[in-house]
């Protein structure tokens, strides 16, 4: 646990934690279905990362355009470890899903005719990309989203911090706790007691010293879900966003982002001298998938030295930059860069979590009860490498998919049941006393401070070019953050310094045993791609009985990743039992997670003390 018993709590039937694309539609069918529904939000209801999405969302809906070119693309950017099965489902029922979006308010840019305007992006061979705004498609989804959870009247609790699941005596979700900011003690719990638990927490971009990710994307999804006992797969393959803004060597924090979509519409990446150095690299030169041309650009800046490079849009014009991406235009211009006059300084930035907790088709975790949806979760759709744009995508088909099967497996029981009132309110209900010394058993509180060390030995040696030596320094010093002498005191800083060390220490762990380069994970020791040993998942939970002081390590058979295991009587799988295969992973004695010498063989497991 990270913080003390709750001393309050409210009842639902569902409680969604997160307020994006993936948490505000599960919410609004889980209601529309007649359920009480929580959503629990960190921020503001409108505050979360899907605000920040400027390209828009892909899916096959222009003429010519089918679901099958769209899986083709998805499989390509995926490196070959997308679940197929996933992606054919993301893809098929994307554009009903779309659709549904613009039932609900939604409003996508349109061409003189009526139809939806649509563009292209890295990866893409079809313009599929609806856009709203010109580049301001998350603010409008999540705009039209908020309006109707508001109409809807379904109850939020804003600037929320939820930390740990609360289970049954069977080990089903039973709901969670959380602290709300600004109320109350510093250190103050509360509750919402619900059997239907949705994790839409977005991700951990806070993890490195640079992204583009909003401040309240500090991994708290993944690190709840790991403390509960669920797996997490994929952690390892981090997308480095290839154009976000320069802003200088020591910049920190969320950094402006240069969306794809100013590269599908004829802008060019060119070095100091102005040489486009995609071209030739890849048959889609600037749009390539997005892992390719970070690691052009990357590659390019150490040819010659340069801290970063360019994207040339000069010839767009100003009527085209001032319609088309408002939001970017004013974003340079803000840092005194021009884009109509001057290319665009640009460096690859901490983007997306392509892994996450592990999930079926319909949204299950390893714990019953539980489900995770949007950038939180991995469904096996992105494999080693998003594509472009389909994020939102992914957060809609799958939250549609969880309201569906979670709705159907709810006990019968309702919160809101005549019954009810007659049992005795939870919120009432007395709440023993846990000192903090208890309630951190196993997972003592790094300092508020840690998360600039954090931040910083991740970026050195778990940013886009890793080896067995620089994740092997960067593990050691996660370490020793978390063995530090003193405990800090519970409260927001802690604790989501706390989060950002669990997901870094299972990202090393799993990018030090994955021997291989694939897709946004990049090793400059193993620069080859190695479907024979490697074309699988890892499977990463906390080793049972060891609080967070121990990381389990798994493989999946193949790059599918099958049915969520649910062993009778509903107790949490880990990753102890994770799908067989029969050949090992390769061994490298160099690299060793564990340092024994030895890899993790397919069909099992083993325990990580670090």
């Amino acid at each position: 646990m990270l913080g003390p018993a709750p001393t309050w709590a409210v009842s639902a039937d569902v409680v969604v934690v997160g307020s994006g694309i993936a948490g505000l539609t599960v919410a609004l069918r889980c209601a529309e279905a007649g359920r009480r529904t929580v959503i629990v939000t960190k921020a503001l209801l409108d505050d979360g990362s899907t605000r920040w999405a400027q390209g828009g969302i892909a899916a096959a809906l222009g003429e010519g355009d089918t679901p099958e070119q769209h899986l083709d693309d998805s499989l390509v950017a995926g490196a070959g470890l997308c679940d197929e099965e996933a992606v054919r489902t993301l893809v098929t029922e994307g554009p009903g899903a779309v659709g549904r979006l613009i039932a609900a308010g939604a409003r996508f840019d349109t061409t003189p005719a009526g139809e939806i305007a649509l563009t292209r992006e890295g990866g893409h061979h079809r313009r599929r990309i609806a856009h709203a705004g010109g580049d301001a498609t998350g603010a409008e989804i999540s705009r039209a989203l908020v309006g109707a959870v508001r109409d809807a009247g379904i109850e939020t609790i804003e600037h929320a911090l939820a930390l740990d699941l609360l289970t049954d005596p069977d080990g089903r979700a039973a709901g969670v706790t959380l602290h709300v900011m600004g109320e109350g003690r510093h250190d103050g719990v509360g509750a919402v007691h619900a059997p239907m638990v949705v994790l839409a927490t977005g991700g951990m971009g806070q993890v490195f010293s640079a992204t583009t990710n909003p401040a309240v994307s500090t991994g708290d999804g993944v690190a709840l879900a790991l403390r509960a006992g669920a797996e997490v797969s994929d952690l390892e393959f981090v997308q480095f966003h290839p154009t976000v803004l320069y802003l200088g060597a020591d910049a920190q924090g969320q950094q402006p982002l240069i969306s794809e979509a100013v590269r599908g519409e004829g802008a060019h990446l060119v070095d100091g001298a102005g040489e486009r150095f995609m071209v030739g690299r890849h048959e889609l030169a600037e749009l390539a998938p997005r892992d390719i041309v970070a690691k052009g650009i990357m590659g390019r800046m150490r040819e010659t030295g340069a801290a970063h490079m360019y994207l040339d849009g000069r010839h767009f014009g100003a009527e085209m930059w001032e319609r088309r991406f408002p939001t970017i235009l004013a974003s340079c211009r803000s840092h005194g860069i021009d884009p109509v006059t001057e290319p665009i300084p640009v460096s690859p930035a901490a983007h997306y979590a392509s892994g996450g907790v592990r999930t079926d088709l319909h949204g299950r975790t390893t714990v019953p009860g539980l489900y995770a949806c949007g950038e939180v979760a991995c469904t096996g759709v992105h494999g080693a490498n998003r594509l472009a744009s389909n994020s939102l995508l992914e957060g809609l088909v799958f939250a549609e998919r969880i309201a569906a099967t979670g709705l159907a497996e709810l006990p019968t029981h309702r919160a809101d049941a005549p019954d009810a009132a007659d049992a005795p309110d939870a919120a009432d209900s007395p709440v023993p006393p846990v000192s903090p010394d208890a309630a951190t058993a196993g997972c003592p509180l790094p300092p508020p401070e840690a998360r600039r060390e954090i931040q910083r030995v991740m970026t050195e040696g778990a940013g886009v070019l890793r080896s067995a030596r620089s994740l092997a320094a960067t593990a050691r010093a996660l370490d020793a953050l978390r063995t530090a002498d003193k405990p800090a005191e519970p409260g927001v800083d802690a604790w989501e310094t706390a989060n950002l060390l669990l997901v870094a220490r299972v990202l090393v762990a799993a990018a030090e045993r994955r021997t291989e380069t694939r897709g946004c994970h990049w090793r400059e020791d193993h620069p080859e791609r190695d479907d024979t040993g490697w074309r699988r998942h890892l499977l990463v939970s906390l080793a049972p009985g060891t609080g967070a002081a121990e990381l389990s390590v798994g493989t999946t058979a193949d790059q599918s990743f099958g049915p969520v295991a649910t062993p009778p009587g509903g107790a949490p799988a880990t990753a102890t039992a994770p799908a067989t295969a029969t050949t090992p992973a390769p061994s490298d004695p160099s690299d060793d997670v564990a340092g024994t010498g030895s890899a993790v063989p397919p069909g099992d497991s083993e325990e990580i003390t670090r």
